[in-house]
């Protein structure tokens, strides 16, 4: 299959492209920054530089690659900018989607999140609704003017080269102790398990998918064992009136009976393989 992927170097892209290559794809890797080309190259694919904002150089670049099918791997999450992350899913993605419809392709895999459910009891499926006018519904309704989009909902991500690993933002936090243990419940997903299910979804029926691990759980649970894995003091509880918002948890059911397999089902393994950050 022949892939235009958007996002080549991010935490996924960068393991992404020598998957999609192993796997015998043709693959065509967008990034922002020439000095990345040079690291999708040694990985077998083609690196092309653009900015997901210039919609001109974009869709040229989606049409000179022809592409079978499109992936979205654009985030924007190195300095936790959260105006710049809803910057690039409502306008970034309006762009690659355009780029794609002119071009003629027909199929989307998306990066989307499995905690902008709306509130509810129990584990959220994919048929609930993503809260009302948020930056990730309106990315997810923008694939949808595709015939085939494939919405891959992650957990949290963790391992090497994420916010859980040596020198991320929730490692520096909870060593200091800044991060208190809340009864808001997370959906996790180990990076490398992120990864295996993007593969694995260029062939899955279209439609949404929560790609998390097993074991959705409050962080009164989960920080204390991520704590003592990174060699850090047990964090304080808080106890808040009300849960805050995207504390409810994901259930991997309908990715479960697509095939997919974690390899690591639970973070409480999983946290011992988090590993430094790769840059």
């Amino acid at each position: 299959m022949r892939i235009f992927l958007a996002g080549g170097t991010g935490v996924i892209g960068r393991r992404l492209v020598p998957g999609l290559v192993a796997a015998g794809h043709d693959v065509v890797a967008a990034t922002r920054h020439l000095r990345n080309v040079d690291r999708i190259e040694r990985s077998g694919a083609t690196g092309v530089v653009v900015d997901v904002y210039d919609s001109a150089r974009l869709t040229e670049l989606v049409a000179t690659a022809a592409p079978d099918l499109v992936i979205h791997q654009l985030s924007d999450l190195r300095h936790y900018d959260t105006r710049a992350t809803a910057r690039i899913r409502r306008e970034g993605t309006r762009n690659l989607v355009a780029a794609a419809h002119r071009a003629g392709v027909g199929r989307i895999v998306v990066q989307s999140i499995a905690w902008a459910y709306e509130d509810g009891h129990g584990l959220a499926d994919e048929d609930e609704p993503v809260e009302e006018g948020s930056a990730v519904a309106a990315m997810e309704d923008l694939a949808r003017t595709l015939a085939g989009p494939t919405i891959l909902r992650y957990g949290w991500w963790y391992g090497p080269g994420t916010w859980y690993a040596e020198g991320g933002r929730v490692t520096d936090a909870v060593a200091e102790g800044l991060l208190p243990a809340t009864r808001t419940v997370n959906s996790f997903v180990h990076v490398d398990d992120a990864v295996s299910a993007t593969l694995q979804a260029i062939h899955w029926p279209a439609g949404a998918y929560n790609i998390v691990d097993d074991e959705p759980a409050p962080a009164t649970e989960w920080l204390p064992v991520y704590a003592r894995s990174i060699g850090a003091p047990a964090p304080t509880s808080t106890v808040w009136a009300r849960r805050s918002p995207g504390g409810r948890g994901a259930s991997n059911a309908k990715a479960r009976a697509a095939g997919w397999t974690p390899r690591h089902p639970t973070w409480r393994s999983g946290f011992g393989a988090t590993g430094p950050g790769d840059g």
